[in-house]
């Protein structure tokens, strides 16, 4: 190609940025020496076509316009400056780097070529520089510009209290879809197919929470077993969408069927959640590849040990953590955060291992930078934003210490939940505060049930019929010896460990199942479903299934009629959720009368139909209580204003393994009640009239939703 004059161009925005007649580059790097970017061929990706160095340096950014280059330019940066690595310092300028900014990555990292910054066979490892050319190896950044036509396309804005949010894969929802295009299945396209779409609508889903789409890297040892990052909590590219789930093969068209497929589920009314990753990058320890952040400024993007900064500090279990207190890392983050609300439409974020992100100094705080920035950003403090509560690093497990701003996965509810359906004693006092919104974790920060994301699974651990099917882990198809994943699932077998075709096993096991889906739906706060467990999906015991890119991971739409039975059962759970005021309140109960209202708007009993006192919660034998919503008794008003009725509800759960028979409270309580759910039964509903004071025989295992028609 014809060398052109790099002009000094300007330092903002970073990253390439297409201007008519040339591209604009700016890269942070605070301590590099010389930066450059090198052009690639279109036509081998591999072929260096020429360098061209940045010849402006304005705060610490590397600036630098190059006239004549179209959009659909392959690009890569080299960093020149010191590689002395006990003082944090890996600069090496054989070894091209991703643009941290990239709209678009080319092309996967390939382990085969020399792309880390050593020789990985030298004695001292990291201390020595490799020279052997890395760019074969590399992804290429992608030069692209914005011209998708969004035909006015604007977010559901659904509010918290009426989500219902939906955990899933990609390529994992519907790689095997029946309904989808053979070519679209696992791709953004699929995502966004009428049939996936309206399976979504069915389960009243108002929220799609995506696993990691951002570019990642595998890491090593999973390619040399055959294995790949499935969950892709390994990120790369920041900015730039996985093309992997993309159906079209031309360079950089991810980005368009990315936002083709937020287009189409904003259509549907259904949000769009991306679950980051901002806690560390693919790079890995001190050694790790060389493959961006590394290279262009170690010192500033990761945390390194204070005594000796070769090292990383690791809050994350990776290898590396995220430094979000330096300015320009934090900035990153910031700017990301900003692009996928702005350009790309995305509704809000999950924010993996958010703990780190809230580390300084000293620990965490919950007046670190990171939150300062989100809570003053006019953008992205006004989209969903869900804390992972946790990370592996001292003091890491902090649920219900988020900022007000901050929804967070509630661990406790998961945990609380499973050990109560379990038969466990002691959990009658947790599951009080668990199902009525976590008050005793949320409301002293001024936040509102809708902080707890209330969940029984998630992507990291059992499905929903594993964790009725097994009492222990199976991940040998991991080839970690069973050693990877958690030990403790708080799950129960139901007296077989893994399938069995014992007819009672197996309907208590359905059984169970509806208990948990029912629970689930009858709390306070938000659901979240994981895709798949409507319908009984199983990883056949593998409770860490990351790296399993097949049918263990992928929803099987192929049903048995068992099956079918509990999507129709789940449905018809998350009707009665959307029809119900009581189940979908916006404050914390009271425990007392509202206004003028006949009842409280919350009550316990116990099976003798007695208000529970304070030592009937500290009974350790105790399994079995019932709670009542007061229709009535309602504080939070509509939209316009006026005062919200609606059904009473009154739910009875026995996580006894026997027969209790409930007396219901008296008539001062409400008159006829009439059964709408009983998880005993397959169905949802009989339809008896049980009156007031009389008694209702609730099976073992099982629970029942009573009802008595809103009184205006």
């Amino acid at each position: 190609m014809k060398r052109v004059e790099v002009l000094p161009g300007k330092p903002y925005p970073l990253g390439a940025t297409y201007l008519g007649n040339g591209v604009n580059f700016a890269v942070f790097s605070e301590h590099a020496r010389k930066m450059e970017v090198c052009l690639f061929d279109p036509r081998d990706p591999s072929r260096e076509l020429g360098r061209y160095v940045l010849p402006e340096h304005t705060q610490h950014v590397w600036h630098g316009f190059i006239p004549e280059l179209q959009t659909g330019t392959l690009y890569g940066l080299r960093a020149h400056g010191a590689y002395e690595p006990r003082r944090g310092l890996r600069f090496n300028p054989h070894k091209l780097l991703v643009d941290p900014y990239a709209r678009a990555l080319h092309g996967q990292v390939d382990f085969s070529a020399p792309v880390y910054p050593y020789p990985l066979e030298h004695p001292e490892q990291d201390l020595v520089l490799d020279g052997r050319d890395s760019a074969a190896g590399i992804p290429k950044a992608v030069v692209l510009t914005d011209d998708f036509d969004w035909e006015g396309d604007r977010s559901p804005s659904v509010p918290w209290n009426r989500t219902l949010l939906y955990e899933a894969h990609v390529k994992g929802l519907t790689k095997l879809h029946p309904s989808v295009p053979e070519h679209q299945r696992g791709t953004y396209a699929g995502m966004a197919h009428p049939a996936v779409i309206e399976h979504l609508l069915r389960l009243g889903v108002t929220a799609v929470e995506l696993l990691p789409i951002h570019a990642h890297a595998d890491e090593p040892f999973l390619v040399t077993k055959g294995f790949t990052n499935y969950w892709g909590y390994s990120s790369l590219g920041f900015f730039a969408p996985d093309a992997r789930f993309a159906s079209t093969g031309s360079r950089g068209g991810q980005v368009a069927e990315f936002k083709a497929m937020v287009k189409a589920l904003h259509r549907a009314g259904i949000e769009v959640i991306l679950d980051v990753v901002y806690n560390h990058t693919c790079e890995g320890n001190h050694l790790g590849p060389l493959l961006s952040f590394k290279g262009l400024d170690n010192t500033a993007y990761y945390r390194l040990t204070e005594k000796d900064p070769r090292y990383y500090q690791d809050f994350t279990g990776t290898g590396n953590s995220w430094n979000a207190s330096h300015p320009y890392a934090l900035k990153l983050v910031m700017d990301s955060l900003r692009y996928w609300v702005e350009v790309m439409h995305v509704d809000g974020f999950r924010f993996d291992l958010a703990t780190t992100l809230g580390r300084d100094r000293t620990g965490y705080d919950t007046r670190a930078s990171f939150f300062q920035m989100v809570h003053q950003d006019p953008v992205l403090s006004r989209v969903k934003l869900i804390a992972e509560p946790w990370d592996v690093g001292d003091f890491g497990y902090q649920v219900g210490n988020f900022p007000v701003l901050w929804s967070e996965w509630n661990g406790k509810y998961r945990d609380t939940i499973r050990r109560y359906w379990r038969g466990d004693e002691r959990q009658v006092g947790d599951l009080g505060y668990r199902v009525t919104g976590s008050s005793d974790l949320f409301a002293l920060s001024g936040r509102k049930p809708t902080a707890s994301v209330n969940f029984i699974t998630a992507h990291d651990g059992f499905t929903l019929h594993d964790l009725v099917t097994y009492s222990h882990k199976h991940n040998e198809a991991n080839l970690e010896d069973n050693r990877d994943g958690a030990n403790d699932n708080h799950s129960w077998n139901c007296g077989v460990e893994g399938e069995t075709r014992d007819p009672a096993v197996n309907s208590l096991r359905e059984q169970q199942k509806r208990n948990f889906l029912a629970t689930l739906f009858l709390s306070q706060g938000v659901p979240m479903l994981v895709a798949g467990d409507e319908m009984g999906r199983t990883q056949r015991g593998n409770n860490n299934a990351y790296c399993q890119d097949n049918a263990l991971s992928w929803v099987d739409w192929k049903l048995s009629d068992a099956q079918k039975r509990l999507l129709d059962f789940t449905i018809r759970m998350s009707q009665l959720r959307r029809t119900q005021p009581v189940l979908t309140k916006r404050r914390f109960f009271r425990g007392s009368t509202i206004w003028d209202s006949e009842l409280k708007d919350l009550a316990w009993f116990t099976p003798d139909g007695q208000e529970m006192k304070k030592e009937d919660w500290e009974k350790p034998h105790l399994r079995s209580v019932s709670f009542l919503l007061g229709g009535d008794a309602i504080a939070a008003p509509g939209e316009e204003g006026q005062r919200i009725f609606g059904d009473t509800l009154l739910v009875l759960m026995n996580a006894h393994h026997e027969p209790v028979t409930f007396h219901l409270p008296a008539i001062e309580w409400g008159a006829d009640w009439e059964e709408v759910v009983d998880t005993s039964q397959s169905r949802l509903s009989r339809h008896p009239h049980t009156p007031a004071g009389g008694s209702v025989v609730l099976a073992g295992r099982a629970l029942m939703v009573l009802r008595r028609p809103a009184i205006e």
